[in-house]
């Protein structure tokens, strides 16, 4: 997995990605998510799940794309599986904290 932690104005983002996803483009039902063009929204360093869980309440929000990524979030307690999206069977969530 890569995740990177972009800030701005006080908030914070936490974008993770599993590593073999970086480079596709998913699209589905009028949702496309670019993870070529976009891969530096990503892709920052490579972690671990432990590392990852680590970096989330760090976080405002959350950007979440894979099985793995997805899986350290609902691990995390922040989720269920009824709320995460799938485009082409891929899992990705947006958490935003208030």
């Amino acid at each position: 997995m890569y995740f990177k932690m972009h800030e701005k104005g006080g908030h914070k983002v936490l974008a993770a990605c599993d590593k073999e996803l970086i480079g596709r483009v998913l699209e589905e039902k009028g949702v496309r998510l670019d993870l070529a063009k976009h891969a530096s929204f990503y892709q920052g360093e490579e972690c671990t799940e432990k590392e990852l869980l680590s970096q989330i309440p760090h976080a405002s929000s959350l950007n979440l794309v894979g099985k793995k990524s997805v899986a350290a979030g609902m691990k995390a307690g922040l989720f269920g599986e009824g709320e995460v999206k799938y485009i082409n069977g891929i899992p990705h969530i947006q958490i935003y904290r208030i």
